[in-house]
């Protein structure tokens, strides 16, 4: 998927793999598609050292779930899985894409997980989101300063500093979460998969998480972020 290329997004959204956004934020993404404002994914890697399923499935999957979301765009920067690092020519992709969608908000793992994958693309977020607004930096791709960077959750529950309540959305979310059936719900003899932490309740672990994370707003269901820097508010 990668319509409207040029299009200008409210949301641009990093992960280190196809499925890593649907798991943090994908409620988050039906919400603000429904809404109107234009959302889009940038996956890093084609997860090509997934254990499970190949570059192929996963673009197939990757696109039905777009389909779901209700993205606005969606690309692939095809960088290495299992190689991602803050090198000059990482960022310069993650720039680009930065100053191609000119987001007004970029989200992106929360620094704290058990997939170097994960750590690696925060990171490199947080360091393309600050280069992004350098003017001389690939100048000759028009500078853009993001408003805001948060950071979403993957394998891990942390205490978030924002809730976003996707009661009205969590159904989409695992349907989109579903498309992943190479990760999640992988078929064929033993010879065909192996079992990976997201072959077992994976998908059950992430909606209990969402319930838990509303249940502390009397939420049915909610996603929670961390912001990098404060908050701005005119008045509360």
């Amino acid at each position: 998927m990668n319509k409207n290329d040029h299009q200008q997004l409210d949301i641009l959204v990093f992960a280190a793999h196809p499925d890593d956004a649907e798991i943090g934020m994908g409620g988050t993404i039906v919400k603000h598609a429904k809404a109107g404002q234009a959302v889009g994914i940038v996956d890093l890697t084609f997860a090509e050292m997934s254990s499970n399923g190949n570059v192929e499935t996963r673009q197939r999957e990757s696109e039905e779930a777009s389909v779901l979301l209700g993205l606005a765009a969606r690309e692939n920067l095809g960088l290495p899985d299992r190689g991602l690092a803050a090198v000059p020519e990482q960022l310069q992709a993650m720039v680009a894409a930065i100053r191609k969608y000119r987001p007004r908000l970029v989200f992106a793992p929360y620094f704290v997980d058990r997939h170097p994958d994960h750590i690696a693309c925060s990171r490199m977020a947080e360091e393309a989101v600050f280069n992004a607004k350098l003017r001389k930096y690939l100048p000759e791709l028009p500078a853009w300063t993001v408003e805001q960077l948060y950071f979403y959750f993957i394998n891990d529950a942390h205490t978030p500093q924002l809730l976003i309540d996707i009661s009205e959305e969590q159904t989409l979310k695992m349907n989109a979460l579903k498309a992943y059936r190479s990760q999640f719900m992988p078929e064929g003899s033993e010879a065909d998969w192996v079992e990976t932490p997201l072959t077992g309740a994976y998908l059950d672990n992430v909606e209990a998480r969402d319930r838990l994370l509303g249940q502390s707003r009397k939420l049915r269901f909610a996603e929670g972020f961390i912001p990098k820097g404060p908050i701005r508010l005119d008045r509360f």
